[in-house]
């Protein structure tokens, strides 16, 4: 290609040569500039038609990241081979104005095709360590085609710098390079980037890559099924050894000439007149008629596939979706933000105007359109989105096997179709109810059967509905958007949506000299707000000093013995310490962290009740306890045959119900946290005084909650916060019955005893950074704004401690706050105000018939 270049410097000096010297044989007349100005303009014309219609093709794969991994790859070959060709154009003082006219040339060799091949590859990988098995896997099959593509393209159009035709070999030298360079930045360039693009766009969906699109495996297979036709690449090698022997037979003589050449022309170089700028030249051009056609035909191909191209091929693309599985990935459902599936489609389009947007998650963009009212008039574009909306007619499909059939199929069909490999995705919806009415799949089973937990969700509200006889009854509950593979075996069953809570957030609060903003998730009104102001309290006040006293969950056998006394013989026999180190080896032998703590028994008649107590690290530990507690037991079992474990829980523990032995020897972590407020914090934030204080919680948090016999609930309201943390970090929501065990101690304090010092003791708080809940991505993300997400490696525990040190420190501010509320009559008041809005009341009573006649009376006067 150097040598190529090294010619066109030749030539070019040539014709200077001859046309100031008249020395040579060389036709060196002037080119026809009306005609070379025309075959130009139809050759960019030609380019830029050829240039954009494998972008059409990519865009309709319906992944936009096919289109802008071409994009990128069509951008840095550009910018390499204008580089490359003006650096060597420099070198070999060359002409600068064929570059302008190789241009078309740049854009018809441009191989966007194999790189959108090669991004297919990469982006089939369902996850990162996958891309680089797929993006190798796809170069070992597109790198000895293009090589030999290449090789017969440079070597063809090579042909055309033996023509004599000066302009013409210009063009052909420049070409040959572009198809060189091109090769090298898709061979060696454009897989790194590639894969770095990738690598860097971590956002997940269900757990996979938010680029990750199944569909093109199936795609990749069958073009890796269409292997190259042995005699095309027998022909293209035996071309390419002829075309290797013309060009050097061709060459060698020129090569000499050439020299010669240069040496006769050094002479006459020193006379030759300077020429004026390239730069003026282009200057001159860029308001010429053949500026402007280009112009021109962009301007009409960027309006045609706005306004009609792109509509049409969306139309298509959803109409073959409707057929073909390889047209829509199996997780497109996920990009439709409407949370309602009518049943009709047209009486949801006239009832909502329904608002659909499909998202494609990229770092910054968003590409959205809309369907509803004026758009989408044509039946026929009903008829395509309702095949959108609907799962009907394999949307679902994650197999190969097309399935065409709108009308249900016989139940034998569907049996054998549920036996194959296929199995129930090969199903359409209505198929699917169909054998679940049969009790022929399962209702619980759905997601198992169908291998798509939000397809099976989709289908198990619809069944529902249909067997309730309540159409509608779904239609405010949500269930898209959601990774409900997360949900399956670990939060819920028979899923069939999920119940937003509103989460608010107070804060900052002052804890152990931590700033914190404490999430909470609530349907209360107020309770985020009075938080907010105890926090603000709190933190102006120097904070929060928080201290923990205990940790060790609990769980609680009950056996059998045959006698009282041999009940009263496992007590002593376990008040031992060396029979205590034979159940606590078999205990911790079960899990890195369970470390069995004690064990106390307590025992009626011939029952014994036997309360492990162990610390389970990160997690809250309720299951990590019984599987410990379960293999102890058998230990126990083996050395009292006479033991009968009744089970593995005897209420002695004890979990999710009121019980004084949470109250006065703990379960989970027991926290003690306090705080000095000064009187003027006291008067300006709390709008009242210390002394009412204290004696507002004598009365009401000892006095009142002694009077009704309370345990454990000497506070005003530990388990409102409780449980608002509990929901939005991922805790057991129940466990707040245990959790809320709480006493609010309220003193007079300071030197002239005017300030307040506020304790809240908890000796229950049952929570967990890891297990249940806690991995769900909205949990984890609150989570991980306290900064106790996932497991303490350091420190295994610490987290979990944290999260309860967080517990009891809010509801020392809920306390404050309440109790102030109350002590100066604002209560009642800011609960009207929010909980009772004129729109609630409006939305939520019916007016007797008596009342609504005068109505309609005066409205039709």
């Amino acid at each position: 290609m150097t040598y190529c270049s090294g010619q066109s410097n030749i030539h070019s000096v040539c014709c200077h040569i001859c046309s100031s010297t008249k020395v040579c044989g060389h036709d060196c007349s002037e080119e026809n500039k009306g005609v070379e100005l025309v075959l130009l303009s139809i050759a960019r014309c030609v380019a830029i038609l050829f240039f954009i219609h494998p972008f059409l093709k990519l865009n309709k794969l319906g992944s936009t990241f096919l289109v802008v991994i071409g994009g990128v790859f069509t951008v840095s070959c550009l910018i390499s081979c204008f580089v490359f060709s003006i650096n060597l154009a420099a070198l070999l003082s060359g002409d600068f104005t064929e570059l302008n006219k190789a241009l078309p040339f740049y854009f018809l060799l441009m191989d966007i095709t194999n790189a959108g091949l090669l991004a297919q590859f990469a982006l089939s990988s369902s996850t990162q360590e996958e891309v680089h098995e797929n993006i190798a896997q796809g170069m070992s099959i597109i790198g000895p085609t293009i090589t030999l593509d290449t090789i017969v393209k440079t070597l063809v159009i090579g042909v055309g710098t033996l023509s004599g035709v000066r302009r013409l070999e210009e063009l052909c030298r420049f070409a040959c390079m572009s198809a060189v360079i091109n090769y090298f930045m898709f061979m060696l360039f454009f897989p790194a980037c590639l894969a770095l693009i990738l690598e860097l766009s971590r956002d997940q969906d269900e757990g996979r890559p938010v680029w990750y699109f199944s569909t093109l495996s199936r795609i990749l297979q069958q073009e890796e099924e269409q292997k190259p036709n042995p005699v095309l690449q027998r022909v293209k090698l035996i071309m390419s050894a002829g075309l290797l022997l013309v060009h050097a037979h061709s060459r060698y003589p020129v090569l000499i000439a050439g020299r010669a050449l240069q040496q006769a022309s050094k002479s006459a170089l020193a006379d030759f007149p300077s020429q004026p700028s390239n730069w003026d030249l282009y200057m001159q051009k860029f308001g010429s008629a053949e500026q402007m056609v280009l112009v021109t035909l962009a301007c009409t191909i960027a309006i045609l596939y706005h306004y009609f191209i792109s509509h049409e091929d969306l139309s298509e693309h959803l109409a073959a979706a409707n057929s073909s599985p390889s047209r829509r990935p199996p997780n497109y459902r996920n990009n439709l933000t409407s949370q309602t599936v009518p049943t009709n489609f047209n009486e949801g389009l006239n009832r909502n105007q329904e608002l659909i947007r499909v998202t494609t998650s990229q770092a910054v963009h968003s590409v959205s359109f809309k369907v509803g009212g004026e758009d989408i008039e044509d039946k026929k574009a009903i008829k395509t989105m309702d095949r959108m909306i609907q799962t009907e007619n394999s949307c679902w499909i994650d197999s190969e096997k097309e399935i065409s059939s709108k009308e249900p199929r016989s139940i034998e069909e569907c049996r054998e179709i549920l036996k194959s490999e296929v199995g129930g995705a090969g199903l359409i919806d209505d198929e699917v109810i169909m054998l679940a009415e049969k009790k022929i799949i399962p209702i619980h089973a759905l997601e198992t059967v169908l291998k798509n937990p939000r397809r099976g969700v989709f289908l198990r509200r619809k069944l529902i509905s249909k067997l309730s006889k309540q159409g509608t009854v779904f239609d405010s509950l949500p269930y898209l958007n959601y990774n409900y593979k997360m949900v399956m075996g670990s939060c819920c069953e028979n899923v069939i949506g999920y119940v937003p809570i509103p989460a608010g957030i107070a804060g900052p609060l002052l804890l152990d000299d931590e700033l914190l903003y404490i999430p909470m998730a609530t349907t209360e009104g107020c309770l985020v707000a009075s938080t907010n102001r105890g926090c603000r309290a709190l933190t102006l006040s120097g904070g929060v000093r928080s201290t923990l006293l205990s940790d060790g969950m609990t769980r609680a056998p009950v056996v059998r013995l045959p006698t009282e006394r041999e009940a009263g013989m496992i007590k002593l026999w376990l008040e031992e310490s060396k029979n205590f180190e034979i159940l606590k080896s078999a205990f911790d032998s079960t899990s890195r962290f369970a470390r069995l703590q004690a064990i106390e028994v307590q025992t009626a008649g011939p029952l014994a009740f036997l309360r492990f107590k162990a610390t389970t690290g990160d997690a809250m530990g309720m299951n990590m306890l019984s599987k410990g507690v379960d293999v102890a037991m058998n230990k126990l079992c083996d050395i009292f045959p006479n033991v009968k474990v009744l089970s593995l829980s005897g209420n002695y523990c004890t979990d999710k119900k009121p019980a004084a032995v949470n109250w006065i020897r703990g379960r989970g972590k027991e926290i003690v946290c306090g705080a000095q407020i000064p009187a003027k914090v006291v008067k300006e934030v709390l709008k009242t005084d210390v002394h009412s204080l204290v004696n507002l919680n004598i009365t009401k948090n000892y006095i009142g909650s002694a009077m009704a016999g309370s345990v454990g609930g000497f506070n005003s309201q530990a388990a409102n916060i409780v449980t608002a943390i509990y929901l939005a970090t991922g805790q057991d929501p129940a466990q707040n019955v245990t959790s809320s065990n709480c006493i609010t101690q309220l003193e007079e304090a300071g030197p002239e005893g005017k300030d307040l010092y506020i304790c809240c003791t908890m000796p229950s708080i049952e929570v967990g950074t890891v297990g249940g809940g806690t991995f769900l991505s909205a949990q984890s993300s609150c989570l991980e704004l306290l900064g106790v997400k996932g497991s303490c490696d350091e420190s295994p525990g610490k987290n979990a401690a944290k999260l309860a040190r967080i517990v009891c420190a809010t509801v020392l501010a809920g306390e404050l706050s309440l109790l102030a509320a109350l002590v100066e009559g604002h209560l009642v008041r800011s609960h009207m105000t929010h909980n009772r809005s004129s729109t609630n009341v409006q939305s939520t009573t019916s007016p007797r018939p008596s009342e609504s006649l005068p109505i309609k009376e005066s409205q039709s006067t």
